[in-house]
């Protein structure tokens, strides 16, 4: 195992070698790709890249098989680039950012939407006993150990 500090600074170099690379792919099924993340393993073997595709399914599917038939490619590239004894292998995983970002704008919505009925139902009524319910008593009582001779 490397050291993990060596371990993010190598993954970092992964994402943007692979993300230069992948411009010079050729192939006409690589759509409009953007390299989000890369992680690798602590023994530096295996890189898992993550990307986005601007694009229905079919274009992250055909995306997808171009970037499978580059891995050859790009994996002696960065390896070469890297430096190290062995090249990672490469494993692409579709990124659903998207998707989560669209999923939660969602649910702020809906959170926004139950405040605003709440806020509507609250209009105008009152509290069903007094409106501080936590009433100070120091009027009545004297404070704890004040009647007490500290000595």
């Amino acid at each position: 195992m490397s050291d993990p500090a060596k371990t993010r600074r190598h993954a970092e170099r992964v994402r943007e070698l692979v993300a230069s690379l992948v411009r010079e792919i050729k192939d006409p099924r690589l759509g409009m790709v953007t390299i989000t993340d890369a992680r690798l393993t602590g023994d530096l073997r295996e890189a898992t890249v993550y990307y986005t595709v601007l694009g229905d399914v079919t274009e992250q599917a055909s995306t997808a098989a171009a970037l499978e038939s580059a891995k050859g490619m790009l994996r002696s590239r960065v390896g070469h680039a890297l430096g190290l004894r062995h090249s990672p292998s490469l494993a692409f995983v579709l990124d659903n950012v998207l998707d989560n970002v669209k999923e939660i704008d969602d649910l702020l919505e809906q959170a926004r939407h139950r405040d605003q009925e709440v806020q509507r139902l609250a209009a105008g009524k009152k509290y069903a006993g007094d409106a501080d319910p936590y009433k100070s008593d120091d009027d009545e009582s004297e404070p704890v150990g004040a009647g007490e001779d500290q000595g």
